[in-house]
C-alpha cells in the first residue's frame, strides 16, 4: 500500500525532528520533506508533491497563515495546523488559517518522555492520514455579495419541504466539522445583525483551542459567543458553544451541558444537540448541517425533520468534506440541500415572517 507523503513545516529543529520521528514510526505515513520556513516549503511544494502538510503557525518570515493562503491558491494541499500555543496572538493566526483553508488544528506533541506523548502522537498521525484524503480546489478571493444577489438553489423537489408554520422557529442549530470555520464565517456573515433566533453551535475542534475559537468567531461574525458551562436561557443575537468535552443539549427551553458518552465518536455531538432540539421544540426547530467528515449530526437532523422542523444541509458542490451532510441526505433527513452561499439567504427567508409577525 502506498504511504501518505507528509511535508513538515516547522522552524524549531527539536520539534521538527520530533514530528519526523512520529511520522517515521507511523506505518501509514512517510516524510516527503521537512523544512524550517514557509518560503522553503513553497519552493519545493511542486517537486515533493506531498499528500498532506503539517504547518507551524509562528515561522520566521512568512507565517503559517500566509503560507496556507498561498498553498490554497497555487497548489491546494490538505493542511493540518500544529500549534504550541493557545495564547491570543497565535490563536488568532491559527483560526484565520482555518478560515483560509487549513482543515484542522492540533497541539504540538511534547517530547517522547511526556506522559501525553503517545496519545498526542497517535492523534497527530491519524489526523494527517484522514486529512490527506480530502480533495481541495484552488481558493480565489471572493467578491462580497449583498443579500439581493442569490446563488441558485440546488435542491430536488423531494429535498424541499415547506416548514409546517414558517416563521415559528425558536432556535437554530448548526453543526460542522472539517472545513467548518471557513463555512461559518460565510454563513454567519450572511445572516447579519438582528437575526431573530439564538444559535446553538457544534464545531468539532480540539478542546484546548475552544476558548480561542470562541473569541475568534465573535471577532469575525455579527454575533456574541457564549461557552455554556451551566444552564443558560438562550437569547437572539448570540451563539452558544458547549464547554470543552461536553455535549450541548436543549431542555425545556434551556441550554445545558453534560458529560455523556461520545456519540458518532464526538463530544460534543451534533446529533445530541439536534435530537434535543427536536424533542424540545418540535416544528419550531431549524437545523443546519455543514461540511464535515464522518456522520455526526445526520441522525439528529432526521429527528428534527421527523418532528416537523426544517432542515438544511450544505450541498456537495461547496462542502469541503461531504461526509456529514451526505449522510444526512442518504438518510432522508434533509428538507433542502443548498450550496453554502445560498444557505444564509434561505434562512433569512424562513425567519423573515417571524419579524413581520412580531
Amino acid at each position: 500500500m502506498r504511504k501518505i507523503r507528509v511535508l513538515i513545516v516547522e522552524d524549531s529543529i527539536v520539534i521538527r525532528e520530533l514530528l519526523e520521528h512520529i511520522v517515521g514510526h507511523d506505518p501509514r505515513l512517510e516524510i516527503a520533506a521537512a523544512v524550517g520556513s514557509a518560503e522553503e516549503a513553497l519552493r519545493i511544494l511542486e517537486r515533493v508533491s506531498p499528500d498532506v502538510i503539517s504547518m507551524d503557525i509562528r515561522l520566521p518570515g512568512m507565517n503559517g497563515l500566509e503560507a496556507t493562503r498561498r498553498i490554497m491558491a497555487e497548489r491546494p494541499t490538505p493542511i493540518v495546523v500544529v500549534s504550541a500555543s493557545v495564547e491570543s496572538e497565535d490563536l488568532q493566526i491559527t483560526m484565520n488559517a482555518l478560515q483560509a483553508g487549513a482543515l484542522a488544528v492540533l497541539e504540538k506533541p511534547a517530547g517522547t518522555t511526556s506522559g501525553e506523548y503517545e496519545s498526542l502522537a497517535q492523534r497527530f498521525g491519524t489526523q494527517l492520514a484522514i486529512m490527506s484524503e480530502v480533495k481541495l480546489v484552488r481558493r480565489r478571493v471572493a467578491a462580497t455579495h449583498t443579500r439581493a444577489v442569490r446563488t441558485r438553489t440546488i435542491a430536488t423537489h423531494s429535498e424541499r419541504q415547506v416548514a409546517s408554520h414558517p416563521g415559528g422557529y425558536r432556535m437554530m442549530g448548526i453543526v460542522c466539522s472539517t472545513g467548518g470555520p471557513s463555512a461559518l464565517v460565510q454563513l454567519l456573515g450572511g445572516l447579519g445583525t438582528g437575526f431573530p433566533l439564538p444559535i446553538a453551535l457544534v464545531q468539532h475542534i480540539t478542546s484546548s483551542f475552544l476558548g480561542g475559537f470562541a473569541s475568534w468567531l465573535e471577532s469575525v461574525s455579527p454575533f456574541s459567543v457564549t461557552i455554556v458551562t451551566d444552564r443558560v436561557t438562550p437569547v437572539p443575537g448570540r451563539i452558544y458553544l458547549a464547554a470543552p468535552d461536553r455535549h450541548l443539549r436543549l431542555e425545556y427551553g434551556t441550554l445545558l451541558v453534560d458529560a455523556g458518552d461520545p456519540v458518532c465518536g464526538q463530544r460534543p455531538s451534533g446529533t445530541v444537540l439536534f435530537e434535543s432540539m427536536a424533542t424540545d421544540l418540535g416544528a419550531a426547530a431549524l437545523g443546519v448541517l455543514l461540511t464535515g467528515m464522518g456522520d455526526d449530526g445526520a441522525e439528529g437532523l432526521l429527528q428534527i425533520r421527523n418532528f416537523g422542523g426544517h432542515t438544511i444541509a450544505e450541498h456537495e458542490s461547496t462542502a469541503v468534506v461531504y461526509g456529514m451532510p451526505g449522510e444526512a441526505v442518504r438518510l432522508g433527513a434533509v428538507c433542502e440541500s443548498l450550496p453554502l452561499p445560498a444557505v444564509a439567504p434561505r434562512i433569512l427567508d424562513l425567519t423573515l415572517s417571524m419579524q413581520e409577525v412580531a
